[in-house]
């Protein structure tokens, strides 16, 4: 089955040929795929508006850790965004439109809403891709004491590089902490992790057609990971494909002739050949 060629995932594809990356439009095309109907203009206007009271409790004298306060009072108390934790395996908690309308979301979405609200008030974020969950850093700047981390999915919660630390090491005791763990990631490594949630959920759904998408969508974000091109040979083939699932298996096979599946796909691929010949 070929990847259907859908006006979201144009759109997703234009967007990561930009010299900077939208990220809010970027998570908005992802989210288009499933809600082909939506309103791009509705959900960047209430990221405007969230923006928009920030800056009402802002003056003209705005330092880092004020604006950071203000940003969680909005989003917290105010707008009552929070993490699901409830049904956190929840697709919807992965499509920013939808966090935008339940004010549920897991870390990488609230972390994704934090950094567009705070660049709509001038203060540039990035994400963190910490052990356990997603987080935000503000780098270290005149009227801070050092990087300041932000917990969205846990109330927006401000944290310094030792606390962040300690959490780690209070955790996961057997293992050594990197200080790689606090660095910031771009938002292709962000929109990657949202892609990978989805794929996660809708494989264990068992559900082809949605992973099928996900699957693309990643390899528009990294078309050199063969092990995700060999995914979609896999899930394509499921879904009846032949060609489009055959050069897939065929192209892993290129890059890893000696992958501990490569029977398997060998295998697969005769199966492929045998039913392109019933077809002809």
């Amino acid at each position: 089955m070929e990847t259907p060629q859908t006006p979201a995932r144009e759109r997703f594809a234009d967007l990561l040929a930009q010299p900077e990356l939208r990220l809010d439009e970027a998570a908005l095309a992802i989210a288009a795929e499933e809600y082909p109907d939506l309103d791009l203009k509705s959900s960047l206007a209430q990221l405007d508006g969230l923006a928009t009271v920030v800056e009402s409790k802002l003056g003209d004298l705005r330092p880092p850790v004020r604006v950071l306060q203000a940003i969680q009072k909005v989003l917290r108390d105010e707008a009552a965004f929070r993490g699901n934790e409830k049904d956190y395996y929840d697709p919807r908690n992965s499509f920013l439109n939808e966090v935008l309308e339940r004010r549920l979301g897991i870390p990488i979405t609230l972390s994704l809403l934090t950094i567009e609200v705070a660049r709509r008030v001038g203060l540039r974020l990035h994400g963190v891709a910490f052990p356990g969950h997603f987080l935000v850093k503000c780098p270290a700047q005149p009227g801070l004491p050092g990087e300041v981390f932000v917990d969205a999915f846990n109330g927006w919660e401000l944290l310094g590089a030792e606390e962040c630390t300690a959490r780690f090491r209070a955790v996961l005791h057997a293992r050594a902490f990197d200080q790689k763990f606090l660095e910031a990631v771009d938002g292709r490594h962000i929109l990657s992790r949202m892609l990978h949630n989805l794929k996660r959920i809708y494989v264990e759904k068992g559900d082809d057609v949605r992973t099928l998408w996900v699957v693309d969508r990643l390899l528009l974000l990294q078309p050199e990971d063969l092990e995700e091109r060999r995914d979609r040979g896999l899930v394509s083939a499921r879904l009846g494909g032949t060609a489009a699932a055959a050069r897939d298996l065929e192209a892993y096979l290129r890059g890893h002739p000696r992958a501990s599946d490569v029977e398997e796909v060998k295998s697969l691929l005769r199966e492929l050949s045998g039913r392109s010949s019933l077809l002809n």
